[in-house]
């Protein structure tokens, strides 16, 4: 993409501006997961699963509006295979009576659709309290190891740099998936799709990031009398063609995979497409920003002593 080549963005003199916005952000997702928190899916609350089929093809949204009644609470409802759905419920009670409940629900709102069920499967409280522990502690550990490898093939302030980045990304696209919540048209629950879909936005926003730190570490060799912040600015732009053209290819999977994927993928297309997005910004904004910052602060003691 020739409009990105040979370019002299300042972005690294305007980084105060991207902290402006990403406070806000972080301030509007901190508040959203105190007040409204996060829904989460049976995986991690406890529930029922069953698979349906019928002799007609059903509409899940009709689906979910019909069972909302006798479920006590809208359930999860999606396209399963061919002819057949999936629905899950956090409603209390035995599990025939919750399969009675869904037949008699599906037989007054399509008559003459014969359903059945087919399968059905029940996770504990207990079960789902240690796929969520699971959950919490494979974020935080990828975490940990991007430090470790940053960290040996950089600098520890670049470590820093990218872990900072990264919380950046998964704080701010974690607060407004809860945000967003209930409001698109769309199932944003927590469940095991999306920690998958929060731990491929963490392997993509690194990716961007050791490869702005690769260009950064060359560029020292190359032109040692500028200042460290003004060859930082440099890198940026040395690398924003590579960087809009990867986003860009890598959006329109997403985007495709959003609309064809169907209920089942939707909420992990929303959350790798927001992630790219807000990863890019912090690339280029925080996780340089952080090193730099952190130089600054190393010269300005050494200057005082």
């Amino acid at each position: 993409m020739r409009i990105f080549e040979n370019t002299n963005y300042q972005f690294i003199p305007k980084r105060k501006y991207a902290y402006l916005v990403s406070g806000v952000l972080i301030f509007l997702s901190l508040a959203s997961l105190a007040i409204r928190g996060l829904e989460f899916g049976i995986d991690f609350s406890g529930g029922m699963e069953f698979v349906v089929s019928s002799d007609e093809a059903y509409d899940v949204v009709q689906v979910r509006s019909a069972l909302a009644q006798d479920l006590d609470g809208e359930p999860e409802v999606v396209a399963y295979d061919l002819g057949m759905i999936r629905i899950r419920t956090a409603a209390e009670g035995e599990s025939a009576e919750i399969e009675s409940a869904i037949l008699t629900g599906l037989n007054r709102e399509f008559p003459g659709s014969n359903p059945q069920i087919e399968q059905s499967d029940i996770v504990g409280p207990r079960f789902a309290a240690d796929l969520r522990r699971g959950a919490i502690y494979s974020v935080v550990f990828s975490l940990f190891v991007i430090f470790v490898y940053i960290l040996i093939r950089f600098e520890w302030r670049s470590g820093v740099g990218s872990i900072v980045g990264l919380i950046h990304d998964v704080l701010i696209t974690l607060g407004l998936f809860s945000l967003l919540s209930g409001v698109l048209p769309f199932s944003l629950q927590m469940d095991q799709t999306i920690i998958a879909a929060f731990l491929t936005l963490i392997g993509y926003s690194l990716n961007d990031t050791v490869v702005l730190f690769d260009r950064v570490r060359e560029s020292l060799t190359y032109y040692k009398s500028e200042s460290f912040e003004v060859i930082v600015n440099k890198s940026v732009n040395d690398v924003l063609s590579r960087t809009v053209i990867t986003s860009l290819t890598t959006l329109l999977v997403v985007v495709v995979l959003f609309i064809f994927g169907g209920d089942v993928l939707r909420g992990f297309a929303f959350v790798v497409g927001l992630g790219i997005i807000i990863g890019t910004l912090s690339t280029i904004f925080i996780a340089s920003s952080v090193v730099i910052e952190l130089r600054k602060k190393a010269a300005a003691k050494q200057t005082a002593a």
